[in-house]
């Protein structure tokens, strides 16, 4: 399985922009489209503004689907839960953001180095470090969140796998509970190895 949010290097414009920009950008997309993203016209112009990124960063389809194919079972689950609880067009706005904010995540995570990534974080929060901050420790807690959108649709992706080997039909039991265990198992992996790394 090709893996997610993995950096893949490349030429592209994306590319080439420093990684400072791209995490400003990702935090002013995501925030705009949480806002603006409120009929089924805006979600349509959400999801041609992702396409236009993932153009932008060489991103073709096929390595645009293996992205976002592992979160279907998740947008299907958030759909029909929106559908028993609203109505099926607030359905498709929230799963339209959710989807939206994952893409643009991995579209960064696809052309940005971790270390570029951690090095932008630091030098944004430099001056926290003259009252004490531990500054070290913010921008790795950020840049394992970033990193960790994408993981956790690996995830999914990874349950969805086990359950057609073993011939299961889909359900939220079939496949929410795992992922939750799957997701505080490496909750748990993250927090041994910065413990290993002298992190408290």
């Amino acid at each position: 399985m090709t893996a997610l949010g993995v950096y893949r290097p490349g030429r592209s414009p994306l590319h080439r922009l420093p990684a400072g920009v791209k995490l400003f950008a990702l935090g002013a997309a995501i925030l705009l489209i949480s806002l603006t993203v409120r009929t089924l016209p805006t979600v349509g112009a959400a999801a041609a503004a992702v396409v236009a990124v993932f153009a932008l960063g060489g991103i073709g389809p096929a390595e645009a689907w293996r992205q976002m194919r592992p979160m279907l079972w998740v947008l299907l689950f958030v759909f029909v839960f929106q559908v028993m609880f609203t109505d099926w067009r607030r359905a498709v706005i929230v799963c339209a953001v959710l989807a939206a904010s994952v893409a643009l995540a991995a579209a960064v995570s696809l052309t940005t180095r971790t270390s570029a990534i951690l090095d932008t974080i630091l030098a944004a929060l430099s001056p926290l470090r003259r009252i004490g901050v531990r500054t070290d420790h913010i921008a790795l807690a950020l840049a394992l969140a970033i990193r960790s959108i994408p993981l956790m649709v690996e995830v999914v992706a990874q349950v969805d796998e086990a359950r057609k080997a073993r011939g299961l039909r889909p359900g939220a039991r079939i496949l929410v509970a795992p992922v939750v265990i799957a997701a505080l198992r490496t909750a748990d992996g993250f927090a041994d190895t910065l413990v290993a790394r002298g992190l408290d």
